[in-house]
């Protein structure tokens, strides 16, 4: 049973590496002196409308023969997870509200 365990949160583990990697956000450091939530949310935002932009810009350029269809799939690859992310991050903020909500005093 502990090994059903363990294999579990190292899947969790590795699989919130990844999503804060797509995202661009680092590790949340501890509460004594670490960044904030709201910051981290407002970088993991800032990271996407960027790589929308990235993945505009490098359309762009390849619609006019400068870039590589690679570096377009690239880009809008990082761009379609990052998207993703927001909105998983977005769907469980909606669903915590509405927790919240229909909880009854």
């Amino acid at each position: 049973m502990a090994n059903i365990a363990q294999a579990a949160n190292a899947y969790s583990a590795t699989a919130l590496n990844q999503i804060a990697k797509v995202a661009g956000v680092g590790a949340p450091e501890d509460s004594t002196g670490g960044s904030a939530f709201g910051d981290l949310v407002k970088q993991g935002l800032q990271n996407a409308v960027d790589l929308q932009h990235k993945s505009e810009k490098v359309s762009g350029a390849a619609l006019a023969g400068k870039a590589d269809m690679t570096d377009v799939l690239q880009a809008v690859t990082d761009a379609e997870m990052a998207l993703n992310t927001v909105l998983a991050v977005r769907d469980k903020v909606v669903q915590a509200y509405n927790s919240i909500m229909s909880t009854q005093i």
